[in-house]
């Protein structure tokens, strides 16, 4: 037999994942299964499997090919949609990796929000709702607006908004329910939430054999009211948050029975304390995972693939700076006719890296709607610096330089 491999399970967005299966390269011989072949991947990858990702039963027996010529050591993947079939896969080949079981609790909210309140774990008052009267109705019962409606089983905030009062109801739940029609299988519906009130953040965890350590936390932006659009994330390396809400993320791991892995943790601060919003059991989305390295030199997606394959990692910091990633969106839905970055007049040495995730000639669309759930950014830009007072500085610089030009999308007269 091969000397042992590393399984990765889905990699696309290469803007989003590269760096991470670059990273589980770096240190692990690679084999993937993705929806087509390699591209881009292939300097990282010894050999793959070609599959629709959407069928369990088919990456199932595609870990099961790739197992016969080789020594498959670990499992891995950096998909919320896909964290499921990995905990499958890893089963049926009897490899390291969170249960099933446990999977399906932090990916279903609803069945999270309850192994939340079970182990005392401060979290939102939550009810599923089946139909826009049912939603009115439990708002009442919690209490009165404002409210959250959420797909159970969404990520990226898709369909998610808040709820001021019972005019807004109808139109927002026609969004949220869009939003669910189109998430994983692991929930169903509609939740429908108490309002947190407090400045939202995300604790980057690494769990080993049930014990958990917060390596950084990532401080969020959020805009658009009635969404919740990421606008951006900042990493501070040694930020004092850390202490208030390690706690608190490495409870709500162990209340839904995750033992493994890097994970995401989102959470709101507010008056009385940390409170849970929801467990990824994944690495988080957005670079995040770079941003923890550029501040503290932590590599959460080496961290993700060695103990993927039994490892321990090597979570010791090596610098004390600050990143963050800024969001990019277009000024109104309708078709891009340009993309710029002004210059700067005094240069650009924070900047890192600014990519778009448009062309000229794209549709894009900034509201989410009932017809269109999910926002289309137009790019992003990531930004280190000494402090965060530098760094913020300086993105508010890109974001200011950035320019989408779009030609609005014509409504024609009913």
């Amino acid at each position: 037999m091969s000397h042992p491999m590393l399984l990765v399970i889905g990699s696309e967005p290469e803007l989003m994942r590269r760096y991470m299966l670059e990273s589980a390269a770096d240190e692990h011989s690679v084999l993937l299964i993705d929806d087509e072949a390699p591209t881009w991947q292939r300097p990282y990858v010894v050999d793959f499997e070609k599959t629709d990702l959407n069928d369990p039963a088919r990456v199932i027996a595609a870990a099961e090919a790739l197992a016969r010529h080789w020594t498959i050591v670990g499992v891995l993947t950096f998909n919320e949609y896909l964290l499921m079939t990995a905990a499958r896969v890893a089963e049926r080949l009897q490899l390291p990796g969170n249960t099933p079981t446990a999977v399906a609790a932090a990916r279903d909210k609803a069945t999270s929000r309850q192994l939340f309140a079970a182990s005392d774990v401060p979290s939102a008052a939550s009810t599923w709702v089946h139909s826009l009267d049912a939603a009115a109705s439990a708002t009442e019962r919690l209490g009165g607006y404002p409210v959250v409606l959420k797909p159970a089983a969404h990520a990226g905030s898709i369909g998610v908004v808040r709820v001021d009062n019972i005019t807004e109801l109808p139109a927002l739940w026609d969004v949220a329910s869009a939003g669910a029609a189109h998430q994983g299988p692991e929930g169903q519906g509609v939740l429908l939430e108490e309002f947190l009130d407090g400045s939202e953040v995300s604790v980057e965890t690494v769990t080993e054999n049930g014990v958990t350590t917060a390596v950084a936390v990532t401080r969020k932006a959020v805009g658009f009211e009635p969404f919740f659009m990421e606008q951006s994330h900042l990493i501070i390396a040694g930020d004092p948050f850390l202490e208030i809400v390690a706690p608190v993320a490495a409870a709500a791991l162990r209340a839904v029975g995750i033992t493994h892995g890097v994970s995401h943790v989102e959470m709101k601060l507010t008056a009385s304390g940390p409170r849970l919003i929801e467990v990824n059991a994944r690495l988080g989305g957005d670079r995040i995972g770079q941003l923890v390295r550029h501040a503290t030199g932590v590599d959460l997606a080496a961290a993700a693939a060695n103990l993927a394959v039994g490892r321990t990692p090597d979570l010791t910091p090596t610098h004390t700076r600050s990143a963050a990633i800024g969001m990019i969106y277009p000024p109104a839905d309708g078709t891009v006719t340009g993309l710029a970055l002004h210059p700067h007049p005094f240069g650009a040495r924070h900047l890192r890296e600014l990519q778009w995730l448009c062309d000229v000639g794209d549709q894009v669309t900034l509201i989410p709607s009932s017809t269109e759930p999910n926002n289309i950014r137009a790019g992003f830009a990531i930004i280190t610096g000494d402090t965060a007072a530098d760094v913020r500085r300086h993105l508010d610089s890109v974001l200011g330089r950035a320019q989408v030009e779009v030609r609005p999308t014509m409504i024609s007269a009913a």
